[in-house]
């Protein structure tokens, strides 16, 4: 399905990126990663790139486009998590984590979407759980998050003209360190029986961008072993 396909994926470095980016490849996709920093993942090539700068987006897409032609898929994963008291929050605290989480998803959809072009033409932006629910001291990133589900629908609705299709993913816990670094409660208190990880994600953005499933469009599909549906009343 996704070979000889381009495959673009924002910060792959690390986490649930790095896991994409590694499944992508074993399905025999060419995978660009886009970070700050360059990691060796085998069979991944990376670029360097801070995907809140307008300007380095566009040249960097331009570069890709002219070095390997078409752009099949971008995986908006790129993103920072900062929880502080709502009464410390500085100007440039929320402007680097809108720009990092927010901001690079607009500009990165955009500079990939000039260059979409053949059968698989798909973006997906990596949103949180986080849009829908809270705890103190998650301002920056909820907003963030929320500012992806909302723009997912609108892109779609924008570069639906242009045959593409962007979709969105609301991973909920999503463990990527050690396995043993987990309790037994955070595994049961999920109707799933376990806490997600990397691959959960992984195989949902293959999913999403297998053009079998062209029906779907401007979804948010959450992965969180169902805590969003959960009522947590005390009795």
């Amino acid at each position: 399905m996704f070979t000889n396909k381009l495959v673009i994926v924002t910060g792959a470095a690390q986490g649930i990126g790095k896991r994409i980016a590694g499944h992508f490849k074993e399905q025999g996709a060419k995978v660009i990663g886009l970070d700050i920093q360059e990691v060796d993942i085998q069979g991944v090539e990376f670029m360097k790139c801070d995907v809140g700068n307008f300007q380095q987006v566009t040249d960097t897409m331009k570069k890709i486009h002219e070095k390997f032609g078409a752009i099949h898929v971008l995986v908006n994963n790129a993103g920072v998590s900062k929880f502080q008291s709502l009464w410390e929050i500085e100007e440039d605290d929320w402007n680097s984590i809108l720009d990092t989480n927010l901001k690079s998803v607009f500009i990165c959809s955009r500079e990939a979407a000039r260059y979409m072009s053949e059968d698989i033409r798909s973006i997906v932006n990596m949103a949180s759980t986080r849009a829908f629910m809270s705890e103190p001291h998650t301002e920056l990133y909820s907003a963030s998050k929320g500012g992806i589900y909302a723009l997912t629908h609108s892109l779609a609705a924008s570069l639906s003209e242009n045959g593409i299709r962007v979709n969105s993913i609301a991973p909920g816990w999503i463990h990527t360190g050690e396995k043993s670094e987990l309790r037994d409660v955070d595994h049961e208190q999920h109707w799933s029986g376990r806490v997600g990880d990397g691959s959960d994600i992984a195989r949902a953005c293959m999913f999403l961008c297998n053009p079998e499933n062209s029906f779907i469009t401007a979804e948010c599909l959450a992965i969180d072993g169902g805590m969003t549906r959960k009522m947590l009343y005390e009795h």
